[in-house]
């Protein structure tokens, strides 16, 4: 079986360690942890790993995030990926920090990069973890707070929060969703 896992982000020096960037943090620690290389292939970069016979292909849309519809897109074509099969990992604003939240389908909740993916893919029905980055702004610095870079205490709870995100798409891949999503989301709180 095969899996295409996609950390969202935006590419490019001055967004490393952006709460825009969860989801690029996590497929860093993943590659780290399995000792694998990103390589730069058509819209974005991309790494495989395998457990358990299945294999994983990590994707970080070089697209940056509004248009991260287009590497999904192609990628879930080359590879022949069946939605269901597609976890988007990306930030929430709706959750606090350190929060965790899987579903098997869903509304993108104001966010552009689900947005562009929903439109592009024509579906809402793929799996996606949000990771929770707070929402401690002023009206009107919404852009400025999810383009900052986090905090020290939370760049230190990062490990953790990737290795329960990883261990959730391996879980997804062996297991189903239903028990991945239940055990992210009872452990989800910081």
């Amino acid at each position: 079986m095969n899996y295409l896992v996609v950390g969202l982000g935006n590419i490019g020096s001055e967004y490393v360690n952006t709460r825009h960037n969860m989801g690029f943090m996590v497929l860093d620690a993943w590659a780290q942890a399995s000792n694998i290389l990103f390589s730069t292939g058509r819209y974005g970069d991309i790494a495989e790993v395998s457990f358990k016979g299945r294999k994983f292909t990590l994707l970080k849309p070089s697209t940056y995030m509004n248009l991260s519809g287009k590497a999904v897109r192609y990628w879930m074509n080359e590879l022949r990926v069946a939605p269901e099969n597609i976890i988007v990992i990306c930030d929430d604003l709706n959750l606090p920090f350190g929060t965790l939240r899987m579903r098997k389908s869903g509304s993108s909740g104001g966010h552009n990069g689900l947005n562009n993916i929903n439109e592009l893919l024509g579906t809402e029905a793929y799996p996606r973890i949000r990771m929770g980055i707070g929402n401690d702004f002023s009206r009107g610095q919404q852009i400025d707070f999810v383009l900052g870079k986090i905090s020290e205490e939370e760049k230190a709870q990062m490990p953790e929060l990737s290795k329960k995100v990883i261990d959730a798409c391996k879980t997804f891949a062996t297991a189903g969703p239903d028990r991945a999503m239940t055990a992210l989301n009872a452990k989800s709180r910081p």
